[in-house]
């Protein structure tokens, strides 16, 4: 299937959504930012961004019947106290849609229209069926900071990710590793797509410029390799494992979703993800990456060499880390991954020794 009517209604949503989160992002205050109960931050965008992909999914598609896994709830905004916060969450959704001409004459939206398609995120995926699959801001830590986020949305078809579209409204045109002038930084906005066997494409977020092909780096020197990651607490097997491989330059952290555009465009030829110990991966944050950097060519495993499977719900299910380098470059990734990885157990299982050790001395 081609999914053309699919991907119109995919780039629309995000598109729209991107435009709320840009405005939100130029006047956020801190004291607009609340925490979950997973200490992660949250603002009316991340709220705002999933109440309108789930409108307009609806809008443009008409399913019969609709299902969406997302990362927000309303359990909070339901709460006595925040009914300022979700009148705010509901002008910007209907501000929003009225910016697009097509929806100019829709009936206008109520609080409890804006909860009702924000709980539309509320499926928990699977294995059969389609399934969309929603990150409404992917990295609200660089959001906050006015930095690198996403807005990531793709489609599971029988737990196979067949489409997946994302804005990322801060991402230079040109290179995010090579930019060295001013107009590269003033330059910004990217809209990358893809659909199963399509290919890969990326256009400005803004304008009517026509989507260009990317593909993943040609580069097989690991000496002038590039890695991407996180912009958290630096994780010492990125560092082990970059050493192995000869990688003189140091990483580039970045936030969201970003980091698997900026390999699908050939700016980086290695991204890493390990994180703590228990930490488990949510479909969205990878699904929208992972079909976007396959089509350009590029591979996605865990650590042990396997593709990533979202057929298991709401999480990932896969071992230890997640790898996004080049088809050339897998075979000498995965072997330096698994000595890193071999020798951090060595030096834990040491380390541990001697500690038990200790305790009878």
């Amino acid at each position: 299937m081609s999914y053309e009517k699919e991907l119109a209604a995919a780039k629309k949503a995000v598109s729209l959504a991107a435009r709320l989160s840009q405005g939100v992002q130029k006047t956020l205050l801190q004291s607009e930012v609340w925490t979950k109960s997973d200490r992660t931050p949250v603002t009316a965008a991340d709220f705002g961004s999933q109440a309108l992909v789930s409108i307009v999914l609806e809008r443009e598609l008409q399913p019969e019947t609709f299902s969406l896994v997302a990362e927000e709830e309303t359990g909070e905004l339901r709460k006595k106290g925040s009914e300022v916060f979700l009148e705010g969450i509901t002008k910007l959704v209907k501000d929003t849609l009225a910016s697009e001409e097509s929806y100019a004459d829709s009936p206008p939206l109520s609080t409890e229209d804006v909860l009702n398609a924000i709980d539309c995120g509320k499926s928990e995926g699977g294995c059969s069926g389609y399934h969309w699959v929603l990150d409404p801001i992917d990295g609200t830590r660089g959001f906050v900071r006015g930095e690198q986020y996403a807005v990531g949305l793709a489609l599971l078809v029988e737990g196979k990710v067949v489409l997946g579209v994302m804005a990322c409204p801060n991402l230079p045109l040109a290179s995010v590793v090579c930019e060295t002038d001013k107009s590269s930084k003033e330059n910004v906005g990217c809209l990358f797509f893809a659909t199963s066997g399509s290919g890969a494409y990326v256009q400005p977020l803004e304008g009517n410029s026509l989507p260009q092909k990317v593909g993943v780096s040609s580069n097989e020197n690991l000496e002038e390799a590039k890695f991407l990651e996180s912009y958290h607490k630096p994780i010492p097997l990125h560092s082990s494992i970059a050493k192995k491989l000869g990688i003189t330059a140091s990483p580039v952290r970045m936030d969201s979703q970003a980091k698997y555009a900026a390999v699908s465009r050939g700016d980086a030829e290695i991204y890493l993800r390990f994180t703590l110990s228990g930490h488990r991966e949510t479909i969205w944050d990878h699904a929208p990456g992972f079909i976007i950097t396959t089509e350009a060519g590029g591979v996605v495993c865990d650590a042990a060499g396997k593709s990533l499977d979202f057929s298991k719900g709401k999480y990932l299910a896969h071992k230890t880390g997640i790898i996004v380098t080049t088809k050339k470059l897998k075979p000498c990734v995965l072997k330096a991954v698994r000595e890193a990885m071999e020798e951090e157990k060595l030096i834990s299982e040491t380390h541990n020794r001697n500690c038990t050790l200790s305790v009878y001395v």
